[in-house]
C-alpha cells in the first residue's frame, strides 16, 4: 500500500525519501553487522578450558611422587603450608565441589594465546555436562551445564580458542581403573578382556556425545553472535599415565608396585592399556575432531617416559627433591596398599609438571591453524622440551 501511494502521488522529494526509507533496513542490518566484530575487539581476549579431569588439572596438586606420607611428601606436595595441607592453594573454591580446577591446568599454563583464561571443566564431567540444559545438559556438582556457562563467558569476553577433553567419563575410565586395580591386589586376574568388552559397548555411545558436545558448543557460541571462523575448537585425547610392562621399574611378582610403585597393574592389563585401549580411544576421537571440522590434539604418547612407575624417571625421596626432568608426571594410585596422601580422584591424572607441558602443547598447536597434531616430550627435558608431530 504504502508503495501505492508513493508511486502515484508525486510529492517532490519524494524519489529521495523513498530511497531513504528502503535504505534504513540496510543501514541497521550494517550497523547490526559491524557491532560484533567492534564490541568484541573491546573485550579481553579468553581462551576457555572445557569437558572433564584431564583438562580441568586434577593432580595439579602434586609434582612428581613419594612415598613419604607425612609433611611436604618430599617436596611432591604443593598444599603443603608448612604445618598442615591446603588443597585449594592449589584448586581455589572448586576443591569443595570436587571439580579441581588447579592453578597450573593446561589452560592456564598455555602462553601467548589470549589475555584471559577460563576453565569451565569439571573433574568428573561426562558428555552430558557439557550440553545445553535446553538440549538435554545436565549441572555437575552444583554447576550449570558448561555450553550454557561457556555462552555467558562468550558474552564478556572475545574467545579465540575452546579446547575440550571428553569422553573418558562416559567410557567409565574410573572403573576400568578400579577394576583392574582390584585384579592386581584382590582377585589375582586380568582386566583387559572384560573392559575392553565394556569400552567397546559403551564407545559408540560416547563418541556421539562428544560429537553432540562440540555441537552445543558451536550453537553457544552462535547465539552469542560469534561466526564460525572467529574462534577455533581443539578436541584432544588422553595419554597413558602407566608404562608398558618391559618399561615399568618394578617387577610383575611382590607388592612394590602397589605399595611402593602406586601402579599396581599386570603387565598383560599394562600393555593393553597403554597400546590398545588409549590408541583405540584416540583414534575415534580423532574420527569424530574430522567428522565435525575441528583441529585434533593426540596425547597418546604424551608421557611415553613419564608415566607413574617408567624405568625412565623416579620418585621423590628424602634427598632426592621432586624435579620436572627426573619425576614421574602422572598421579599414582592412592590406594590399595600405597598411603593415603591426597584424595582418590586424583590417581592416574596428569600432574603439576605434565600440566606445564600440556601448556606448552596448547601454545605449540595455536600457531599451527588446520592440521591435527600429536604433542610428545623431549626425555631429560621439562615442559620446555615439549614439540609436535604431524597426527596420523
Amino acid at each position: 500500500m504504502l508503495e501505492s501511494r508513493l508511486s502515484t502521488t508525486r510529492v517532490p522529494g519524494s524519489n529521495r525519501l523513498l530511497a531513504g526509507l528502503l535504505a534504513l533496513p540496510l543501514c541497521a542490518t550494517s550497523l547490526l553487522a559491524l557491532a560484533t566484530p567492534a564490541r568484541a575487539a573491546s573485550l579481553p581476549t579468553a581462551s576457555v578450558s572445557m569437558g572433564d579431569s584431564y583438562i580441568s588439572g586434577e593432580a595439579g596438586r602434586w609434582q612428581g611422587n613419594s612415598d613419604t606420607a607425612s609433611g611436604s611428601r618430599d617436596g611432591t606436595d604443593r598444599s603443603w603450608n608448612g604445618s598442615g595441607y591446603n588443597p585449594s592453594a592449589v584448586y581455589g573454591s572448586t576443591y569443595a565441589s570436587g571439580c579441581d580446577r588447579s592453578d597450573s591446568a593446561e589452560i592456564r599454563s598455555a602462553a601467548g594465546i589470549s589475555q584471559t583464561q577460563i576453565n569451565l571443566a569439571c573433574s568428573g564431567a561426562t558428555t552430558a555436562n557439557v550440553f545445553r540444559a535446553a538440549d538435554g545438559g545436565q549441572s555437575l556438582k552444583g554447576e550449570a551445564p558448561q555450553a550454557d556457562q561457556l555462552a555467558t563467558v562468550a558474552a564478556k569476553n572475545n574467545v579465540k580458542l575452546i579446547t575440550l577433553s571428553i569422553g573418558g567419563n562416559d567410557l567409565g575410565f574410573s572403573d576400568v581403573i578400579t577394576s583392574c586395580v582390584k585384579d592386581y591386589l584382590i582377585w589375582d586376574s586380568y582386566c583387559a578382556s572384560d573392559e575392553q568388552a565394556a569400552i567397546d559397548s559403551k564407545m559408540s555411545t560416547a563418541m556421539a556425545g562428544v560429537g553432540k558436545s562440540i555441537d552445543e558448543i558451536r550453537a553457544a557460541m552462535s547465539k552469542d553472535g560469534y561466526a564460525a571462523s572467529s574462534y577455533r575448537i581443539v578436541l584432544q585425547s588422553y595419554p597413558s599415565p602407566i608404562p608398558r610392562s618391559s618399561e615399568n621399574r618394578y617387577s610383575e611378582s611382590g607388592w612394590d608396585r602397589a605399595d611402593a610403585g602406586g601402579c599396581p597393574f599386570w603387565d598383560a592389563d599394562s600393555d593393553w592399556a597403554r597400546d590398545t585401549m588409549v590408541p583405540e580411544i584416540s583414534e575415534q576421537l580423532a574420527a569424530v575432531a574430522a567428522g565435525r571440522g575441528v583441529q585434533f590434539l593426540d596425547l597418546r604418547d604424551f608421557l611415553q617416559g613419564r608415566e607413574v612407575c617408567s624405568t625412565s624417571d623416579q620418585q621423590a625421596a628424602p634427598g632426592t627433591a621432586p624435579s620436572a626432568t627426573t619425576s614421574e608426571w602422572a598421579r599414582f594410585v592412592d590406594e590399595g596398599l600405597s598411603a593415603s596422601q591426597g584424595t582418590v580422584q586424583e590417581s592416574m591424572h596428569p600432574n603439576y609438571y605434565a600440566q606445564l607441558a600440556l601448556g606448552r602443547c596448547l601454545t605449540l598447536l595455536w600457531a599451527q591453524s588446520g592440521s591435527d597434531y600429536a604433542c610428545r616430550n623431549t626425555p631429560g627435558t621439562d615442559a620446555s622440551g615439549m614439540y609436535l608431530t604431524s597426527a596420523s
